[in-house]
């Protein structure tokens, strides 16, 4: 009987180890499968983020040239409003010259309203 025990005990003992071994080998398998897929994901991130690229790159060139004639349209019309601004300066720079002139040169001296007379 204790023979038969011993056997039992053995079958036992094997077979926990085999166990063992299959838990370890799903480990693993797991571990593989997880490293496997990081790697495939971080392909995957890289392929789109270089068509994502190559699409931001086509769609920058395609406008570029609105870009340039944006700038060339404001450039125009920045010149056409600096005319406009120095033609009406040399229209009218006489006459505030002269308003100037007689705002400085011609005073009227009079008392200030809020100075008490003298003697009242």
């Amino acid at each position: 009987m204790a023979a038969q025990q011993s056997q039992g005990i053995q079958t036992l003992l094997e077979a926990e180890k085999e166990a063992a071994k299959i838990v370890q080998q799903a480990r693993q398998y797991r571990t593989q499968k997880l490293k496997d897929a990081r790697s495939e994901a971080a392909k995957e991130i890289e392929d789109y983020k270089k068509a994502k690229e190559a699409e931001f790159k086509s769609f920058e060139a395609s406008h570029a040239g609105t870009t340039s004639n944006a700038q060339v349209a404001v450039d125009k019309e920045t010149e056409q409003k600096l005319q406009a601004i120095t033609d009406t300066y040399e229209q009218h720079k006489g006459q505030v010259v002269k308003k100037l002139l007689d705002r400085v040169v011609l005073v009227k001296p009079e008392l200030h309203r809020n100075l008490k007379k003298v003697g009242a």
